[in-house]
């Protein structure tokens, strides 16, 4: 017997356990902190800009009013954030410029930004996302939104001056359903519940009118922006490519 036959067997390594280097990287990996994702800065600084934008559009239009320009604008922002980065985003967008106009023109004004306004950027953003809903499917539900934004406007209002607004809308619709009687040569007063029926009516076509200017206005600004919504009926678009 040799030498070499005398000598004890070495261990063989095995291939499934780990060296001591590799056990040493396992544990340097297992301490360090886990990575924020590349997006969540950017995420981050989009909802709170954006959500200072609806902010600041809504407090130039409540103290230098520029008509209905302004007024257009006020749940795009938060409905891009929607588009952007989701739902919880859009929320805290719709809250944030709740606080921030809270801490600006206090909490009555703000609730009138957000209720209807802040709701409806939510609300849009979600008819919106992946292009599903059409056209005429979020502006009924946006117009039914709006309505309720106008009688809680309404009712808050009467609230903090102690007077009941709601009188003074009926006054101003009677005033012009006796104009359009009268036009029409009908001597007949008109009677309070049609009076009602036309001041809701009247509400509800105002924002209709408004939820279809603002889809136009967002369907040529998003597209601009790489958030496309879906597209409006064929003959919006036939008469937008005729204007242009």
């Amino acid at each position: 017997m040799s030498i070499l036959d005398s000598l004890p067997d070495e261990p063989q390594e095995d291939p499934s356990s780990p060296t001591p280097h590799n056990h040493w990287l396992d544990k340097e990996q297992q301490l360090m902190p886990p990575q924020l994702k590349a997006d969540a800065p950017l995420r981050m600084v989009e909802t709170a800009f954006l959500a200072s934008t609806a902010s600041l559009i809504w407090f130039i239009n409540f103290y230098f009013p520029l008509g209905p320009v302004l007024r257009i604008f006020f749940p795009v922002p938060i409905a891009l954030v929607y588009l952007r980065w989701g739902k919880r985003a859009a929320w805290m967008s719709a809250l944030t410029s709740g606080l921030l106009l809270t801490v600006l023109m206090g909490p009555a004004r703000s609730l009138l930004f957000v209720m209807p306004y802040g709701f409806m950027g939510v609300l849009l953003g979600a008819t919106w996302y992946r292009r599903r809903v059409p056209w005429i499917v979020s502006i009924i539900l946006g117009t039914l939104l709006g309505t309720l934004g106008v009688f809680f406007r309404l009712w808050l209002l009467s609230v903090l001056s102690g007077e009941d607004l709601w009188i003074y809308l009926i006054t101003q619709v009677t005033e012009f359903i006796e104009w359009v009687f009268l036009k029409l040569s009908l001597l007949v007063s008109p009677s309070m519940f049609l009076i009602q029926v036309g001041a809701i009516a009247l509400i509800v076509l105002n924002n209709f009118i408004y939820l279809f200017v603002v889809h136009l206005a967002a369907w040529l600004l998003f597209d601009r922006l790489g958030n496309p919504i879906p597209r409006p009926p064929h003959w919006v678009q036939v008469l937008m490519d005729y204007e242009g």
